[in-house]
């Protein structure tokens, strides 16, 4: 045992009553109820006692009744020097109520103080006190000196069985309170990730689509500035609005998704590429139900691949390969390349790096590069 083991104080969890059952504190309360009624008429049917004895009998235990408020207090509170003052308070009002012939009380007293003290107390002030209480009542005990011994040994014994339930029961408070919380960190946590999910979503939707409307909206501007014929810039304002009805479109779809509604994931890039002149979609392996999470992130990367082709590559071919691995899907994106569009410096480039960082939430990998022609997008989520 460490010097800290000697000087530590019981928990405040062992040394108040959290974590006791109100049935165990009701019961305790009454059985102490019933030893202290016992005490007293012991004391006072066993012994003669005039108006001034009596008066002092109960002005006695009036005051170990508070001195014992007061040591409980203390001690919960972990202050060292009052705790030990009180309980020497009631040990000298045990040693004066032996000398006035209160011998009953008196016992009674040194043992409680006994036991509290090794129960209540820093070891290295418990083990002193306690061994003055037990010799207080060895000294003036009339049983033999066999029994007595057993008694004090009992007593000291019951004190420290008292402290490690005491610790025991504190233990598993800390335990059952760091488990409440563990579940209330776990509950905000899976809430935050549900918002964040939910906010990536409709980020994407939002981003894909205000991009796709802006290419056509810019081109717009710029064959107003060049003095374009009117049917070019009504085309591409009629692009822009379809681009807006697609955002829209796509913004129920995303709420789908998150209700857990969607369209199979072949259907969606079918549908993708009929807005797209020149584009294809070929799926291979055998097809199987994907997670929302990877679901939604197939889609926004086809999404964006075609949207960038739309601003850096105008007009060239777009093929789609869907391929249904054992534990991977994968999906690849590439054009044929071409001259890069009027709109082709336009956009912060965050869009590919949003779903790089979706990937790699879902533990898959996003890689996006030249090939052989033009520009390749692939995507690998696990499943």
């Amino acid at each position: 045992m460490t010097d800290n083991d000697w000087m530590r104080w019981p928990s405040r969890e062992a040394l108040s009553r959290v974590g006791v059952h109100k049935a165990r504190r009701a019961l305790s309360r009454f059985t102490r109820a019933i030893l202290l009624a016992m005490l007293i008429a012991t004391t006072f049917t066993n012994t003669k006692l005039n108006g001034w004895a009596l008066a002092g009998g109960i002005a006695g235990i009036v005051a170990c009744g508070f001195l014992a408020w007061g040591f409980w207090r203390t001690t919960l509170e972990h202050r060292l020097l009052p705790s030990l003052v009180l309980l020497a308070l009631l040990l000298a009002i045990a040693a004066v109520g032996q000398s006035v012939g209160f011998r009953v009380p008196a016992l009674v007293l040194w043992c409680g103080c006994a036991v509290s003290a090794i129960e209540r107390l820093p070891l290295a002030a418990a083990l002193p006190a306690t061994a003055v209480a037990l010799s207080a009542y060895a000294s003036v005990n009339n049983d033999v000196w066999l029994t007595t011994a057993a008694t004090t040994v009992g007593l000291a014994l019951a004190g420290y069985v008292l402290r490690l339930d005491a610790e025991a029961r504190a233990g598993a408070q800390r335990l059952l309170a760091q488990e409440r919380a563990a579940r209330v960190a776990e509950t905000e946590s899976a809430a935050l990730a549900e918002r964040a999910r939910i906010a990536r979503e409709i980020h994407d939707v939002l981003a894909h689509s205000l991009s796709a409307q802006l290419v056509h909206l810019e081109a717009a501007r710029l064959l107003i500035e060049r003095g374009a014929d009117r049917g070019t810039i009504l085309e591409r304002v009629v692009a822009a609005r379809g681009m807006a009805r697609e955002g829209l479109a796509e913004t129920r779809q995303a709420l789908s998704a998150l209700r857990g509604e969607m369209s199979p994931l072949e259907e969606f890039l079918g549908e993708l590429v009929t807005t797209a002149d020149g584009a294809d979609v070929t799926v291979t392996g055998d097809r199987q139900p994907l997670p929302a999470e990877a679901s939604q992130a197939v889609r926004r990367v086809a999404q964006e691949a075609l949207t960038n082709v739309r601003k850096h590559a105008p007009g060239a071919r777009i093929h789609i390969r869907l391929d249904y691995g054992e534990h991977e899907v994968t999906l690849d994106v590439r054009d044929s390349g071409g001259k890069p569009g009027e709109l082709s410096g336009s956009g912060a480039g965050y869009g590919l790096l949003g779903m790089r960082e979706r990937a790699e939430l879902l533990g898959g990998s996003l890689d996006a590069g030249p090939g052989e022609e033009g520009f390749v997008v692939t995507l690998k989520v696990p499943v």
